[in-house]
């Protein structure tokens, strides 16, 4: 089955009955908008996760400084294994000795529209887009709007792999929040709120 494949990496990272992050077994859903979720990730270094749906699972990359409404500001966004749909929803702490340990926000959630094109102006499937190493998108979701760019500019060969996450058009409304200070949009707490429960619960 496909979608197991390219979940393989994700699932050999971690152990169930250990964390709470989803296994991937869930279906893909049908009749939705393609999704994206932007998670801010307090691990052993503070990063942002920016997830986009494509093909029945949630490609995704590391962002340091998090997505910029500044046309200016160019992200530097690495490349993670594919994480499942359900990803989208977790919002909570993972356990310590666990891969990627440590507490997880979903700051900002919606959908997205493909946006890419050929040099005719056709629009291109949007795995296919990603796999030329440039895709366009319109975020639609509870705090990002608008027209956006991931481009590859390291292609791995040798080294990591890496991309730029750029807001295109006029600026959007806000910039990047403080990590410690910017609260869920599913949940309104903050991380260190996420954390404490986890605890006390």
């Amino acid at each position: 089955m496909p979608e197991a494949d390219t979940l393989a990496e994700y699932r050999r990272k971690r152990d169930f009955r250990r964390t709470r992050e989803p296994s991937g077994e869930g279906g893909a859903g049908a009749g939705r908008e393609r999704a994206f979720v932007v998670q801010i990730h307090d691990a052993g270094t503070m990063h942002f996760d920016f997830r986009l749906e494509v093909d029945g699972v949630l490609k995704s990359w590391a962002v340091p400084k998090g997505p910029s409404g500044d046309p200016h500001d160019r992200r530097l966004a690495m490349p993670t294994e594919d994480h499942p749909l359900e990803y989208r929803d977790f919002e909570g702490t993972i356990a310590e000795g666990e891969y990627g340990a440590g507490t997880v926000i979903i700051w900002d959630e919606g959908s997205y529209r493909n946006r890419s094109t050929d040099g005719r102006g056709h629009e291109i499937p949007f795995a296919e887009a990603l796999a030329g190493g440039h895709a366009s998108f319109r975020l639609d979701g509870r705090k990002l709007h608008g027209d956006w760019a991931l481009t590859r500019f390291r292609d791995g060969d040798g080294q990591r792999e890496a991309w730029l996450l750029v807001r295109h058009g006029r600026s959007g409304a806000g910039g990047t929040p403080d990590p410690r200070r910017a609260r869920s949009a599913r949940s309104g707490r903050t991380l260190k709120q996420v954390a404490a429960e986890q605890v006390g619960g």
